[in-house]
């Protein structure tokens, strides 16, 4: 089975992705891959500086992030062509190591993709965890983890679509409210229930 895995920022998916590790699930990380497909060498990054000139990359040839991102933060347009260049790339590498895994023998496959349903890679998968919480613990989270104000905060909250959305397209929900036991039971009784462990 191909399993979905995704939240909101501040959610706790990167503790429920490590708890699925740690039951030897294997995993694609559409994040990790992000900074694989931009790493020196990479048709991605000759392509990004091409479009964005030579400007783009540090002196020992990684992509300058930061500049990047006041670029493209500032210019539409400009994201827009990024996007372009950075999606396919990344959806080709998630594709070709979740194959991988299928090929090595793994039954079951787990895509932790953040912006799944922002990005409608549902038909990547076929069933979809959504890890929810409130949106009280998650502000109170994402000021604490990232040292942000509350309206700074709030707007990287709705940046995303609102949970309720996500929760209404997933398979199965882990409300992350409580603690750490809480979430990894509820889990264990979704994988049990899909006989996936």
């Amino acid at each position: 089975m191909i399993i979905g895995l995704t939240g909101s920022i501040a959610s706790g998916k990167s503790t429920v992705a490590k708890m699925m590790i740690e039951l030897g699930l294997p995993i694609v990380d559409a994040d990790v891959v992000a900074r694989d497909v931009v790493e020196p060498g990479t048709e991605t990054l000759a392509f990004i500086a091409e479009s964005f000139g030579q400007a783009i990359l540090l002196e020992d040839g990684h992509l300058n992030r930061t500049m990047l991102g006041d670029i493209i933060f500032h210019e539409p347009a400009k994201r827009k062509i990024l996007n372009d260049i950075m999606h396919p790339a990344i959806r080709k590498e998630m594709l070709r190591q979740r194959d991988a895994y299928l090929e090595a023998g793994h039954e079951h496959v787990v895509m932790d993709i953040p912006l799944l349903f922002e990005s409608k890679l549902q038909h990547f998968v076929e069933r979809i965890i959504v890890v929810s919480v409130s949106e009280e613990v998650q502000l109170r989270r994402l000021m604490e983890r990232n040292h942000l104000s509350k309206e700074d905060a709030l707007a990287r909250m709705h940046s995303q679509l609102p949970m309720s959305v996500k929760e209404k397209g997933a398979h199965a929900v882990i409300y992350n409210n409580e603690n750490i036991e809480n979430t990894e039971e509820q889990l264990i009784k979704i994988l049990r229930y899909w006989s996936v462990i």
